[in-house]
This record gives C-alpha cells, sequence and structure tokens, in this order.
C-alpha cells in the first residue's frame, strides 16, 4: 500500500460545498495521491444529499471512475430511527447510493453501526445479491466490535475486508487498553472492543481510522485552542524539528502502527489533506510515538 493509499477523504462535510469547490477539493486531493473518497447514505441530511453534490459536481468519466475507490456505508434510519441490517433495507439503501453517485459499482460497502437486530443470514443475502449483481466489489464493516463480526460470519461468506473505527490522539482506546491491561484501578485498562486491534491484525482486516483528529466524540479538535495543550506542545516540537506540520505528525502517528491503518479525513480543505499525505511518509520512532501517546493524557504503565 502506498503512502498516499493510506490515506482517504471523507465525503460528509461538502454537502454546503459549491459545485466548483467540490470539484477543486477533489482535484486537490487526486493531485496529492488520494484515491480512497468515503461516503454514507446518511451524510447530508440522511437521504444520500453528500453522494448526490458529489456525483453531480464531478459526472466522472468510466476511466475516471476506475482510477479511484468509492465507498459508501449504511444501515442506520435516518431521522434517528435506529438501525435497520435486513436484506431489503441494505440492498435498497446501496442502490440508491450508486444512483446517487453516478456510478454503476460500489468498490466497498460498509454496515454502518451494529445493529442489535441483526440477522446475519439477512446480511448474508444482500451481500450475495449486490456482489452477484457486480454492484458491489467488496464488504466491510464500521464500528463493529470482533465478537460483531465473527456473528456476521456465521451467515456471511464474503470477507469482511474493511471495519472503520474513530482514532487517533485525541480517541486512542484502541490501542490504549492493551498497553495497560489489566492495570486494576487504571481507566483505560477498560475492555471496550474486545481486542479489536489484534483481532484485525489477526484476520487481515484493515481498519480505517475516521475524525482521526478529533477529541473524545466530536469534543473538539486536538489542534484547537483549550484542548490538549500538552500533546500540542509536542506536536509542534516534533513537527519544527522534522520540518513538516502537526496535522502530518499526528497522522503519521496512526501510520507508523504496524496494523497498517488508513486514516478518513473529514477535511473539506485541499491543504490539510497534502499535509495529511506528507505524514502518512514519515516513520516515527519509537520514542516519539510513546511521548506523543503520553502527552495525549494517556498512561504508560
Amino acid at each position: 500500500m502506498s503512502d498516499a493509499a493510506r490515506i482517504g477523504l471523507g465525503m460528509m462535510r461538502i454537502e454546503t460545498l459549491s459545485p466548483d469547490e467540490i470539484r477543486e477539493l477533489y482535484a486537490g486531493a487526486r493531485e496529492a495521491g488520494v484515491t480512497l473518497f468515503d461516503h454514507a447514505d446518511i451524510y447530508g441530511g440522511g437521504e444520500h444529499g453528500c453522494e448526490r453534490r458529489f456525483g453531480e459536481a464531478l459526472r466522472l468519466t468510466p476511466a475516471e471512475r476506475e482510477e479511484i475507490v468509492l465507498q459508501s456505508k449504511c444501515g442506520i434510519r435516518p431521522g434517528k430511527h435506529g438501525f435497520d441490517f435486513s436484506a431489503e433495507y441494505i440492498v435498497r439503501r446501496a442502490e440508491e447510493s450508486l444512483e446517487a453517485l453516478g456510478t454503476e459499482y460500489l468498490d466497498v460497502l460498509m454496515l454502518h453501526r451494529p445493529d442489535t437486530l441483526v440477522e446475519p443470514e439477512e446480511v448474508a443475502s444482500a451481500f450475495d445479491q449486490l456482489e452477484r449483481a457486480g454492484k458491489v466489489r467488496a464488504f466491510g464493516v464500521s464500528n463493529h466490535t470482533s465478537r460483531q463480526i465473527e456473528l456476521l460470519k456465521t451467515s456471511v461468506t464474503q470477507p469482511i475486508e474493511v471495519n472503520q473505527v474513530q482514532f487517533g490522539l485525541g480517541h486512542a482506546a484502541l490501542v490504549a487498553q492493551g498497553i495497560a491491561a489489566n492495570m486494576e484501578g487504571l481507566k483505560q485498562s477498560a475492555d471496550r472492543d474486545g481486542g479489536l486491534l489484534e483481532y484485525a491484525r489477526i484476520n487481515g482486516i484493515t481498519l480505517e481510522a475516521w475524525s482521526p483528529f478529533q477529541r473524545g466524540f466530536f469534543s473538539g479538535s486536538i489542534f484547537e485552542q483549550g484542548g490538549l495543550r500538552d500533546l500540542q506542545t509536542v506536536l509542534g516540537r516534533i513537527a519544527a524539528e522534522r520540518g513538516t506540520t502537526p496535522t502530518a505528525i499526528a497522522t503519521a502517528w496512526i501510520t507508523r502502527h504496524p496494523a497498517r491503518m488508513r486514516v478518513v479525513l473529514g477535511t473539506t480543505k485541499v491543504h490539510r489533506v497534502a499535509e495529511a499525505v506528507a505524514g502518512a511518509q514519515i516513520v516515527l520512532t519509537r520514542a516519539e510515538w510513546y511521548e506523543l501517546f503520553v502527552s495525549a493524557g494517556y498512561e504508560v504503565p
């Protein structure tokens, strides 16, 4: 996987952009080497709003379409009405995404958040229908634990190739728990995901880090004033030593991990995309990696 291939661009915030601004963002990302563009059916008001803006602004030719990876997600019912992993709903929403994006196929379709009412045979039926019709080439999940993936695999025959999860210096539970496993009284030792990081590495599932620069659950950026000041200081110092930017170093912290994660940006700024791509080319030392981890408020026993 090339350095630029480690970076994807999320389309969650493009609904308010003009067609020219969408084209400029897309062109800037492509110039930086980005080929992965991430969507979801609920982005932009819940009814394929951002997918439609993307498709209408770009109107990709078949040749241009083959040069990129388009992935989308479904399973969250718009309007806070829970989740739906029934075969009918998955197939219908995927087909609506294809129409909105103006494409004949998705490279990847993900189940957006776990549906506790999931019937794995329903998911398997949907995946089989979409694969046979050539409408989806690969499948994945988002925000799923290892056991939830195992449950799907009782019926689903296609590989689960991707799991998109929140991860970054402001939300690092994915690695923090394992570093402090079984440390009684230490908050970060709580197991929230059933060993998801190790499970993904063992089973060849690519983890994609969404909101890589957010603190907590949308509590603000790690770069904002009033946020993680110790982390900001260390990011700034290492960036200066490396002749780059804090965004690049925060990206490099994620891509340094041997799980070979991808970073899915939520920015609409071309320069931020270029900085992240530059960061994917930096290999932090172990000392730098752990210093950044501690400065973000985590413990190394």
